[in-house]
């Protein structure tokens, strides 16, 4: 099945970093101190994929109204993110996610030596193309994925395409804690010791 005769997979919202700070016309790094200097934002309401965090569009949303000085969406973008993610449906809680992993959790799955294997696989339409593209990161259902494998597997000549299916278990059940499940410190955050 080509990718043009696949139905449109439903899609919960989702921003990431740069998304967020477009819904509220502030700049990336703003959306960082909300966390870390403010203490207005935090990850409740969003899933680590690939060692960054995707909020909630629903969430995203209505946060201004939760700061202490109100923020205002604009409704342009609000608008955009809406009509890029469609046909996509609304999520209150992280728990109401699907599977969705990215380029770490696949690395992961499917046992690759390397990311780049992925990207090559991906940019050649050997492998599904994301169905997100959030703050430059692709990110993708996890069971249309796994139902490509097979096929994957026929016309693989180098690479195995093998599914394990202990992380899989634990990605379909939410307890993955493998590469991409969590958020790395990066800058001088990441010299510290623990």
């Amino acid at each position: 099945m080509t990718e043009d005769q696949r139905p449109a997979a439903r899609k919960p919202y989702l921003v990431g970093g740069a998304e967020f700070a477009a819904l509220y016309d502030v700049k990336r790094l703003q959306v960082s101190q909300w966390i870390s200097r403010d203490h207005t934002l935090d990850y409740r309401y969003a899933k680590i994929i690939s060692g960054s965090p995707y909020w909630l569009l629903q969430f995203a949303k209505g946060f201004g109204q939760t700061t202490p000085r109100t923020k205002h969406v604009n409704e342009a973008e609000l608008a955009r993110l809406i009509k890029e993610q469609a046909p996509g449906y609304w999520v209150g809680e992280v728990s109401q996610l699907p599977p969705l992993v990215g380029q770490a959790e696949l690395v992961a799955l499917f046992h690759l030596p390397s990311g780049a294997l992925l990207r090559k696989a991906v940019s050649t339409g050997r492998f599904r193309p994301a169905d997100y593209t959030l703050s430059g990161s692709p990110i993708w259902l996890l069971e249309p994925v796994v139902d490509d494998a097979p096929v994957l597997q026929a016309g693989a000549r180098a690479v195995d395409w093998t599914v394990d299916e202990q992380i899989l278990a634990a990605l379909r059940n939410g307890t993955y804690d493998g590469p991409g499940a969590r958020i790395m410190p990066r800058g001088k955050a990441a010299a510290k010791p623990n």
